[in-house]
């Protein structure tokens, strides 16, 4: 009797790790399906339809672990299976976004994307001296244009992006606008960054070299340097009168 009960106990445990493996592997296809789902139905930040629209090319980062880890977005994605982490001396064949890029991204790097996917450098900008950026390798590196934060930590913070950001802006601008929609909508803040970059983004997108899209920036910076440096006119919010007046107006027809 005691030996059929341990077989049967046997029997039980292997039927539970056998169930327990089998939930563990789904696949990273399968969970970001689920997500997807998940976001659409209940998170209030997604755009709409746009943000259904997982990438089907390899999104990664190197992650040089200087930000703290409740903070990094880049860290959610990655927890969530949306980010596969690459390790130090590790190659990736498709486009990394990284401070030491030579040409800017553009346009012309979406079929470098739609092949090889995008890549993204998580460090502090603190301590980029210390950063081991040789060990980290691609034959496309690139740098972002001008672009304002809208993360919790550099909100409005010209060029500070976080690792969602960086992924996203460069999504937008390559043409994989859905893609970057849906990235962000994994944020409760996602959405202000579109917002807040949107016009930068469009024109940037609309351009097709990265000699262009330098172009767009510089122009955009001297505009908004002229406007800052012009003097400002604040006469329509002058009073015209003050009560003194009123009340002496007011005083003259009583006595007539």
């Amino acid at each position: 009797m005691s030996g059929r009960n341990s077989k049967k106990g046997r029997a039980a445990a292997r039927y539970r790790t056998g169930k327990s493996r089998r939930n563990f592997e789904r696949t990273f296809t399968q969970r970001q399906c689920e997500l997807t789902i998940e976001s659409s139905d209940g998170d209030s930040s997604s755009s709409g339809s746009e943000a259904k629209y997982s990438p089907t090319f390899p999104v990664a980062m190197w992650d040089l672990k200087h930000c703290d880890p409740r903070k990094c977005s880049g860290r959610k994605l990655s927890r969530l299976g949306l980010m596969q982490n690459l390790r130090l001396g590790e190659k990736f064949s498709g486009l990394v976004l990284t401070p030491v890029g030579i040409n800017c991204v553009s346009p012309s790097d979406r079929e470098i994307i739609a092949t090889s996917g995008v890549a993204v450098i998580d460090c502090s900008w603190a301590k980029l001296d210390e950063t081991p950026f040789t060990r980290m390798r691609s034959p496309h590196p690139r740098l972002l244009p001008f672009l304002v934060a809208a993360n919790p930590i550099n909100y409005g913070k010209p060029c500070k992006l976080s690792c969602v950001e960086a992924i996203a802006a460069t999504l937008f601008i390559c043409g994989f606008r859905l893609e970057a929609n849906w990235y962000m909508s994994k944020f409760s803040w996602g959405h202000s960054f579109i917002e807040l970059n949107e016009m930068l983004l469009n024109k940037y997108a609309a351009c097709r070299t990265s000699a262009e899209v330098l172009q767009v920036q510089h122009t955009y910076i001297e505009e908004e340097r002229k406007a800052k440096d012009e003097p400002k006119n604040y006469s329509e919010f002058y009073p015209k009168s003050s009560n003194e007046e009123i009340s002496d107006d007011n005083s003259g027809k009583e006595n007539d």
